[in-house]
């Protein structure tokens, strides 16, 4: 494994002196590049975006649609290099998680710390709308209100919609059917984010089941997309996190 030619991985700045690296997990649909930017405010760490088949230079590729099928083809091709913090927001959180689980068991380096943002503990029942069922416009309507508009370079581009619907569609697949499965905690802390007004809030309290290390949880202002509603507040808790 070669951790510059892993087709998962991109980045914005080089920074192979930095004391830390930061691998961010994209919540559904999203891509890497709200991620890798996080490298002009964060200039002693190198960050890394996990870009996953079906986004970006990828988009090509056929996209994951389970956990175990996303982080298994991640750890075949990718080795992090330590000491490494992962992030994951919403079901980045769940892809984060559930690859540090699969690097324990194969034995290979551990994050240093987990942070995890707006999504529910994973052992957790709670409702989840089958949007991967769903037709294309109205699956193309569901993401509209669940991320915002959409841009009309692709609402009106039948072949840009063709390339990226399938992202989505797989990423939803992934939330969708996701059956969680009980293993021992890890030991490794753990640090969850949250919006105070999002829906997920009150069932992340649970993940402290999930580490036999530090827990904490910390809320921001705003609802699921907290860290952009006010970026310049949640940088500066995401730099206390991982660089104490």
């Amino acid at each position: 494994m070669n951790l510059t030619t892993s087709p998962w991985l991109v980045r914005r700045r080089k920074r192979p002196e930095a004391p830390l690296r930061l691998y961010c997990f994209p919540h559904s649909g999203g891509s890497p590049g709200e991620y890798v930017r996080w490298s002009d405010a964060l200039d002693d760490v190198e960050v890394w975006g996990i870009q996953a088949p079906g986004r970006g230079s990828r988009v090509t590729e056929q996209p994951a649609t389970s956990v175990q099928e996303f982080v298994d083809g991640l750890l075949d091709t990718t080795e992090f290099t330590a000491p490494f913090v992962f992030f994951g927001h919403s079901l980045g959180g769940l892809t984060a998680f559930e690859t540090a689980r699969a690097l324990r068991a194969a034995g290979r380096p551990m994050p240093e710390h987990l942070v995890l943002s707006a999504y529910p503990a994973p052992h957790l029942d709670h409702p989840r709308t089958p949007l991967h069922t769903l037709g294309d416009d109205e699956l193309l309507d569901a993401v509209d209100r669940r991320y915002g508009g959409l841009p009309e370079a692709l609402r009106d581009d039948p072949e840009l919609v063709r390339l990226v619907l399938p992202a989505y569609r797989a990423d939803f697949t992934i939330f969708e059917t996701y059956r969680h499965e009980t293993q021992r905690p890890l030991d490794v802390p753990i640090t969850v984010l949250g919006g105070s007004d999002d829906i997920a809030t009150p069932l992340l309290p649970e993940w402290r089941r999930h580490t036999t290390a530090r827990f904490e949880l910390r809320l921001l202002p705003g609802g699921h997309f907290y860290l952009r509603d006010r970026p310049e507040e949640f940088m500066h808790e995401l730099r206390r996190t991982i660089c104490p």
